[in-house]
């Protein structure tokens, strides 16, 4: 068997890594048992949503109509506040029956566009416009600018309108921002949410193991079993 001193030494690094650590375990555990009991539809707010129907329009401008200079890459028929649209290059909205370019769409079409995929029970309560978001904002990494629909409910629903084109983008709401902030915890990646390689999380992963072997070793060096077995 180890040295009493090699004992206290293993019984010490043991104790202070779970103390250092027990947080985090807890933050890891309390997180996972969110994710686990949570139906993810609900966290992506599709109770907030109706479902849609799609609509079919006639008498389109021709492609042959469009700019001769312009070179379509891509091109996508949108629904905008029941009128169609081309999405042109991912930077273009063109009205598909006058030609028209639009730059981005009006504070009311996003609400008609809002109107289309929410909830008919919710109720308009303010519109915000937004051209820059920081990188914890619940909106990150989505296109700006876009229209903020705000919306009378206890969980403090929003849906978010990309400006430029008219997309309909997400929904807000209290049990996706816990979600989010657990998945934070869980992940450990307090920029961005969803790296899995930050130097925090591998340093925590390793001490995590060093402190379960320790726990093994403890047992080990401290088993009456093991030391009967050993001396026979």
């Amino acid at each position: 068997m180890v040295k009493r001193k090699t004992a206290i030494w293993i019984r010490k690094a043991h104790r202070y890594l779970g103390l250092f650590l027990g947080i985090q375990f807890l933050m890891w555990t309390i997180s996972g048992l969110y994710f686990s009991w949570t139906d993810i539809d609900e966290i992506h707010g599709d109770q907030f949503k109706k479902e849609r129907i799609p609509i079919a329009h006639k008498n389109l401008k021709g492609l042959s109509n469009i700019d001769s200079e312009m070179e379509i890459s891509s091109l996508e028929l949108k629904t905008i506040a029941n009128q169609p649209y081309y999405w042109i290059n991912e930077n273009v909205l063109m009205n598909a029956e006058s030609g028209l370019i639009k730059s981005k769409i009006s504070k009311e079409e996003a609400l008609k566009v809002a109107e289309d995929y929410m909830s008919e029970d919710l109720e308009v309560k303010s519109v915000d416009f937004i051209t820059e978001v920081d990188k914890h904002h619940e909106y990150r990494g989505r296109p700006l600018p876009a229209y903020v629909i705000h919306y009378d409910h206890p969980e403090n629903v929003k849906a978010y309108i990309t400006a430029f084109d008219g997309t309909f983008q997400r929904v807000r709401h209290r049990s996706w921002r816990w979600f989010d902030f657990l998945w934070m915890t869980h992940t450990m990646d307090y920029e961005g949410r969803d790296d899995f390689n930050t130097m925090v999380l591998r340093v925590f992963s390793l001490l995590g193991l060093i402190t379960v072997l320790s726990g093994f070793v403890l047992w080990y060096i401290s088993s009456a079993t093991v030391r009967k077995i050993i001396k026979k």
